[in-house]
């Protein structure tokens, strides 16, 4: 049984322990805490030899997680996620039914159907984004933004896309916007000049890029404010950062959808805007926003 004496009260309570305590944990553990982290909405109906196999460990190590936080079996564990989604089963169930329907097709659909199928997700994922926004994280990134001398944004591969749509929405206001693009191996320079006052916007899911982690903690290292936006409190990024936002992306035929990445940036972006206005810093004459 772990030191963990008081008994959990909430799903975030429960995740926030976890997140303490995740260096400590052995390696096994670590991937049993990655996979609840990241499948929040469905652990509490997962059995434990699925999640065992999805973690590549036994199931005996199932178990020892639930026991490292107080819980007697991982029975108990997932009553928390039953108790905090009590009433959310017509959305579960529905996630449940597009996995079964990816499942059953696979290698058989239409086309489309493929596309009926990802757009669900995508759909889904966007209702689990409304549902877990931390209004008080995204309020302190508004802040910090609209505080920023500077504004540097990084993100690689598969989030370069998301990246470069937020540098195009920031350049319609007045805010000194820079893309860490990396052309020609250039990381280290493009970040070399960030400093006290300024804001390194950071995006990046697992496994993380290991560009953006040295971002991250060149800003850190000079002073300047850090906005993550990731998939897991666990995340390298996220646990050291100035403010964090968090997007589970919906997925089909093992492709994860940008959606709600991309919606997370654009309402960041209004409510920024806005803030400005509110401010008296007026928007660039751009010839609209259209485009």
């Amino acid at each position: 049984m772990d030191e963990t004496s008081t008994e959990v009260q909430s799903v975030d309570e429960l995740m926030q322990r976890i997140t303490d305590a995740y260096d400590s944990l052995p390696r096994q553990l670590k991937s049993v805490a990655t996979y609840i982290e990241q499948h929040r909405s469905s652990v509490m109906m997962d059995r434990t030899s699925d999640i065992a196999s999805a973690c590549g460990v036994h199931a005996s190590a199932v178990v020892r997680f639930a026991q490292r936080f107080g819980f007697s079996g991982f029975s108990d564990l997932q009553a928390v996620f039953r108790q905090a989604y009590a009433g959310g089963g017509a959305q579960q169930s529905y996630q449940q039914r597009i996995r079964k329907l990816i499942d059953e097709k696979a290698g058989e659909a239409s086309g489309v159907s493929v596309a009926r199928e990802f757009i669900a997700a995508s759909c889904t994922g966007l209702d689990e984004l409304e549902a877990g926004l931390d209004d008080q994280q995204f309020e302190a990134a508004v802040e910090m933004l609209s505080q920023a001398e500077n504004i540097y944004v990084i993100g690689v591969r598969r989030s370069f896309a998301v990246a470069s749509y937020i540098v195009y929405a920031l350049q319609h206001t007045k805010k000194r916007v820079h893309l860490i693009s990396g052309f020609g191996g250039m990381f280290r320079e493009q970040i070399r000049s960030v400093k006290k006052g300024d804001v390194v916007v950071a995006i990046s899911f697992a496994p993380y890029g290991k560009e953006t982690q040295y971002c991250v903690r060149a800003a850190q290292h000079h002073g300047a404010a850090t906005l993550v936006i990731t998939d897991s409190q666990l995340s390298p990024l996220a646990r050291h950062a100035s403010a964090s936002l968090f997007v589970k992306e919906g997925s089909a035929f093992a492709f994860r959808s940008l959606t709600s990445t991309i919606c997370l940036c654009q309402a960041l972006f209004i409510a920024l805007a806005y803030r400005l206005e509110l401010n008296g810093e007026e928007s660039k004459e751009t010839g609209g926003y259209d485009d």
